[in-house]
């Protein structure tokens, strides 16, 4: 997938034209309305900065250096945040304004908006706040050849293949013979201990890894009743720290963690 270059003169244009409302919408509806204009200028933000960024092949090194395309993503993923949070372009509010005929209020927060992933009875919740933010093409083009293992991985335990692909660009960016300081090792980075209890003999094995990683991130959105941001949490934290802090632990690698799991799975939902 090529990077999308994006020249932007009148940020308005398209949202230029009143929609005539005719009933007033009800609290989940505008919840809906705010989750998605925001996720519209987080998108749209997310393009620009990596409009400007593709012409030096990254600003923090090559694309294809797993320390380029982290740093990359994560100027790219806070940035956006930042703008779409503080309205510095104004599009979110535009757009919910033509929509409901109201100033979006940025005190409103949507919380607790469950969703069904791949029809299994497993909700998963709070996956609305993060920016969208894309891999790198050369991440993309890694973890491709693992689809047919993560769609086994997705029917297998019911989670929707788009988070399983996520965790994987965090984790080692596609790359099968990666190995954290932790001893981590694999496409889902599993510890010895947790691949033991996962029923994986051999954490280099694609399949093996990635159904093994499936499988737990299961077992925690489980075990937090689908909310995927203390799920993710555990993931990298492990669930003693998200019981201990009652929610995301004050660490800032887990909460970029989460933040960037969620924001590339927006990526690819979008």
């Amino acid at each position: 997938m090529a990077d999308i270059g994006l020249k932007v003169s009148n940020q308005h244009k398209h949202i230029s034209k009143p929609v005539e409302v005719e009933s007033r919408f009800s609290t989940r509806e505008k919840a809906k309305i705010v989750d998605a204009s925001k996720k519209f200028e987080s998108m749209l933000t997310s393009m620009m900065l990596k409009s400007m960024t593709k012409t030096n092949k990254g600003m923090f090194g090559s694309e294809d250096s797993f320390g380029g395309s982290f740093m990359d993503t994560f100027f790219e993923m806070h940035m956006a945040d930042y703008m779409s949070q503080n309205s510095s372009l104004g599009v979110a509010n535009q757009i919910y304004k033509k929509i409901t005929g109201e100033e979006l209020d940025n005190t409103f927060k949507i919380k607790n908006v469950a969703r069904t992933v791949n029809n299994s009875e497993l909700r998963v919740k709070n996956t609305e706040s993060a920016t969208a933010i894309k891999p790198s093409n050369s991440t993309l083009n890694r973890v491709e050849k693992y689809d047919p293992i993560i769609e086994k991985a997705s029917q297998t335990y019911g989670i929707d293949k788009n988070i399983i692909k996520s965790v994987i660009f965090t984790e080692s960016a596609g790359k099968n013979d990666a190995m954290s300081n932790k001893k981590a090792k694999g496409l889902m980075q599993l510890i010895d201990s947790t691949a033991k209890d996962m029923g994986v003999t051999n954490s280099w094995d694609p399949e093996q890894n990635i159904l093994g990683g499936t499988k737990y991130l299961s077992k925690m959105l489980e075990k937090y009743d689908g909310d995927m941001k203390l799920s993710l949490a555990a993931y990298n934290a492990g669930p003693g720290n998200v019981d201990k802090y009652n929610g995301i632990p004050p660490f800032e690698e887990t909460q970029n963690y989460v933040k960037r799991v969620l924001s590339y799975y927006n990526y690819l939902e979008s």
